[in-house]
């Protein structure tokens, strides 16, 4: 007889074995949260675009540099004193006062039109 003709049953050896290898592999997928900490003491698990008291349909990007921070917003849905009160606040995660804020420049104003790039220097 031909042994493609039989049924084969699995081994129930190897089907233990390859559940546990592919429940450990998914166990190593995720991230446990992180215990980080940025630059200027702020936790890495901080949510850097509610931090800003800026209205969250107005922010694009808030980065730490080394001399403060970096954030991209649109204007026209933020509040009239929106640069002041982020700046405030980032520099307030830090125990910090905001020093100056610098606005620069577009490289490409077609990428996101409206937005602006302001550096928020903490003192």
């Amino acid at each position: 007889m031909n042994f493609l003709t039989y049924p084969t049953r699995p081994c129930p050896r190897r089907s233990v074995i390859a559940l546990a290898i592919g429940l450990l592999a998914l166990s190593a997928c995720g991230r446990a949260p992180t215990d980080d900490i940025l630059r200027g003491g702020v936790p890495a698990m901080t949510n850097l675009h509610q931090a800003s008291s800026l209205p969250p349909e107005s922010v694009r990007t808030v980065a730490r540099r080394d001399y403060g921070w970096r954030l991209i917003y649109h204007p026209a849905r933020a509040p009239a004193n929106a640069e002041q009160g982020a700046a405030a606040a980032l520099c307030g995660l830090e125990r910090r006062r905001p020093a100056r804020i610098e606005h620069l420049p577009r490289i490409d104003p077609l990428a996101d039109p409206g937005a602006r790039i302001i550096d928020i220097y903490c003192a």
